[in-house]
């Protein structure tokens, strides 16, 4: 069953948030789905505990042994979807080498795309040692306010690094919202913009992984 695994050198580019949404809308497409959170944050964990929406139902604590997790939890679910730390530490890199996809997310500032380079070499690095076209490597704009210059430009300078980007997401303040009642936006505003942006780029992934 495929591996999802969500990475990147820095902090607060929405790894957590895609990873939590990611699910639910995988959920919402008839899929099970386990959630593991190798943050030592446990952001994932604490987003789940707040309610009783669908992420705690599937979000699961790794503390040690990922790969043990990992390959316990494709036996039963359909996608497994990995939340990893920043700043690309060891566990960041072996949860990168059990992926079939892994989706870099940046933002649009000259600071985000420094700290991207990073984490698409360690991303190459994990292919070259397994000798393998996998994992797959995808960039996720994370956070952008589109009608910003710097928004505008960011899919150009994400394509410029050589690799496809998928559908971005926005900054919206709907996103904050539901973590706080525990819930992903499909959840607790399935009408909204930043719903319709997750659903897009759920149905973009699965696409990959499903070829």
């Amino acid at each position: 069953m495929p591996v999802i695994v969500i990475a990147g050198r820095k902090g607060g580019i929405g790894k957590s948030t895609i990873a939590g949404n990611l699910a639910a809308e995988f959920r919402a497409m008839g899929k099970t789905v386990a959630a593991l959170d190798a943050d030592p944050q446990h952001s994932l964990v604490e987003w789940a505990s707040q309610g009783e929406g669908v992420l705690s139902t599937c979000v699961e604590k790794v503390t040690n042994d990922l790969r043990e997790k990992v390959r316990g939890a494709q036996k039963t679910a359909d996608m497994v979807v990995i939340d990893t730390p920043p700043g690309l530490p060891d566990s960041a890199y072996q949860a990168i080498l059990l992926a079939d996809l892994v989706l870099l997310p940046c933002g649009a500032s000259p600071l985000d795309l420094f700290p991207l380079k990073e984490s698409l070499g360690l991303a190459l690095k994990a292919r070259a040692a397994r000798g393998s076209k996998k994992p797959r490597i995808r960039f996720v704009p994370s956070r952008v306010l589109m009608n910003t210059n710097l928004g505008r430009g960011l899919n150009s300078s994400l394509e410029g690094m050589g690799k496809k980007v998928l559908p971005g997401i926005g900054q919206r303040v709907v996103v904050a919202e539901a973590v706080t009642k525990g819930l992903t936006v499909g959840e607790y505003a399935p009408s909204s913009a930043a719903h319709a942006e997750f659903e897009t780029l759920a149905k973009a992934v699965d696409k990959i992984v499903s070829r």
